[in-house]
């Protein structure tokens, strides 16, 4: 399900020409959507029902493909690196040119999204928005209550407090293994509010990410529906 989007830009993203020289074309009355010429420039197409046609060629936007994918150890969260490694996008076959959605770190596991769509990893990184994030977590020595009262009330982190939504123990009496919750999305962001008490975090896995679930086995991927997408950019887009 896509988002209504500005002509301009949906000719743009069709790869004919720059968004401004697509304003030049509206302005020109060369630009028409469902046989009606459109020369405003705030005027929003529906990617999925209407018709655009430039000097009468239709215009079609890029189809953008949304990926669920159960990171493993030991890959790279980006879309290349330097020294060789495995990154998250060499898991996933696919001929779209796709890049993550947030990150996760090199020995971090669990959700990631990937995808082609720029607005769909806006949607989802923006701090505005809020996404929670849910991690599963190992310390190397039981947390203190003080400690959980702390990581909820507030941590200090280079100066900008972080703080978890919630903190819980699966088992009672195992309080090296927690559940935690969170809206924030800076870099190692868990394992620095641990840290910032003392703490370290032996690991990290991601089972929730703005209430999808690691419903696959480690390492392996499957598309989104369309209802899935559809259901994110309704819950979270404003």
């Amino acid at each position: 399900m896509k988002m209504p989007v500005r002509l301009n830009k949906f000719i743009a993203e069709s790869g004919i020409s720059s968004r401004r020289k697509a304003e030049e074309f509206i302005l020109q009355g060369r630009v028409t959507v469902n046989r009606k010429t459109i020369t405003e420039l705030s005027f929003k197409v529906n990617p999925d029902e209407d018709e655009v046609f430039v000097d009468g060629e239709r215009i079609k936007q890029k189809q953008y493909v949304y990926y669920l994918l159960n990171k493993p150890k030991g890959v790279i969260t980006t879309t290349d690196d330097e020294k060789n490694r495995m990154t998250v996008v060499d898991l996933i076959k696919t001929n779209q040119k796709i890049f993550p959605v947030g990150r996760l770190d090199y020995n971090t596991t669990g959700v990631l999204f990937l995808t082609n769509d720029g607005n769909f990893s806006n949607l989802l990184t923006h701090p505005k928005n809020k996404i929670q994030r849910v991690y599963e977590v190992n310390l190397d020595r039981n947390l203190e209550d003080d400690d959980k009262s702390t990581l909820l009330k507030g941590v200090y982190i280079e100066g900008e407090k972080g703080v978890f939504i919630k903190v819980e123990f699966p088992k009672i009496k195992d309080r090296k293994r927690l559940i935690v919750t969170c809206t924030e999305g800076r870099n190692k962001f868990v394992k620095r509010m641990f840290e910032a008490l003392g703490y370290t975090v032996v690991l990290l896995n991601r089972i929730s990410f703005a209430g999808m679930n690691a419903d696959i086995p480690l390492g392996t991927y499957r598309k989104l529906t369309t209802l899935e997408v559809k259901n994110l950019f309704k819950n979270y887009a404003k």
